[in-house]
């Protein structure tokens, strides 16, 4: 299915101050609206998924899934700064006729929230049943929650966090310090900083993954083995399939988006923030996730008033968010009932 497209010609204010002109937002909408309005679910995707999340999602939102087009009326839109059809990096500027490259502004979790607020608008949604989000979509739901109070009924949030760690963020500098090596980094291309990418790519793995992962899914069996290794290969693989999908600049600005994420900017705090966000939410923590682990859920499941806490267990790590359908499927039914 192809995305829509939404374009708001006023342009957006970012909260930086600087205006985002030739503002164009990609989303995907399944299945119509019941009687009461009241059937809509938002999703909020990670970093380097799209809007279309019948594709990277399925065996929780699909025809036949939990989240279905029969019962629901669901929306998924691309957020700024990506790749996959919203105002970007490698978009045309009106102004100067080409893309801005490395000249595209830096913007915030926040301003993803408040373009997705335009689109929510645009469609007439009075009401949000559920919004959803995991990773850096679990950040923009947060913040979007923060503002939605009185339009939305229940918050479902995985693998994330109130505010952005170090250990996070260190992560990320990484990645970022191995596109920058790449000597085509410096150019105004779309093809610029695909192999540094790659190497980024290999690193955010082992953030995405842990110890038992690899143990369980890349040991060897021949004992005798000096090169040519399972795991190396592995990461070899899972670089170049990013870049063949993705784009450096994106991957660069999105991850700078993550950096900053703090829902406690401006408000005292993150927990007097959270403590302001009124509706009913579970929190859904992955065991054996090393990048936002369980600890980030738990702050925040302890500071919104209606919250409530589930963890589930997973050989993937951060990615179990992804992987684990079925049990996100349980929980979130038990959640509702």
């Amino acid at each position: 299915m192809d995305p829509k497209y939404f374009k708001y010609k006023e342009g957006l204010i970012l909260e930086s101050g600087q205006l985002l002109e030739d503002v164009t937002i990609a989303y995907h909408t399944y299945g119509e609206y019941n009687p009461d309005k009241n059937n809509v679910i938002w999703v909020c995707h990670a970093l380097t998924a799209n809007s279309d999340v019948f594709d990277w999602w399925a065996g929780l939102f699909g025809e036949d899934d939990f989240f279905n087009p029969k019962e629901h009326f669901i929306v998924c839109a691309n957020i700024l700064g990506s790749c996959y059809g919203s105002t970007g990096p490698l978009s045309i500027n009106s102004k100067i006729g080409k893309p801005l490259y490395h000249d595209f502004p830096q913007l915030t979790v926040r301003d993803l929230a408040a373009a997705h607020e335009l689109l929510r608008l645009e469609l007439g949604i009075e009401k949000i049943h559920t919004l959803i989000g995991s990773s850096l979509g679990g950040m923009q739901a947060l913040e979007w929650a923060y503002n939605l109070n009185g339009h939305l009924d229940h918050l479902v949030f995985l693998a994330s966090n109130a505010q952005h760690s170090p250990w996070g963020i260190a992560f990320n500098e990484s990645q970022r310090m191995a596109i920058a090596v790449d000597p085509t980094w410096k150019e105004s291309d779309e093809s610029a900083g695909l192999e540094g990418m790659k190497t980024a790519r290999s690193i955010a793995l082992l953030s995405y993954r842990n110890y038992q992962t690899y143990q369980d899914t890349q040991s060897e069996t021949d004992h005798d083995k000096l090169d040519n290794f399972k795991a190396s290969s592995y990461q070899n693989y899972q670089g170049l399939k990013l870049a063949n999908r993705f784009n450096a600049y994106s991957y660069w600005e999105l991850s700078k988006i993550m950096d900053g994420h703090n829902i406690g900017r401006g408000r005292i705090s993150p927990e007097k923030a959270l403590n302001k966000i009124n509706v009913k939410t579970l929190v859904i923590g992955v065991a054996s996730d090393l990048l936002f682990p369980i600890a980030e859920q738990k702050f925040i499941a302890q500071h919104i008033p209606r919250a409530e806490y589930v963890e589930i267990d997973s050989l993937y790590g951060h990615d179990g968010f992804l992987l684990e359908q079925k049990q996100l499927t349980k929980v979130i039914q038990s959640f509702y009932k």
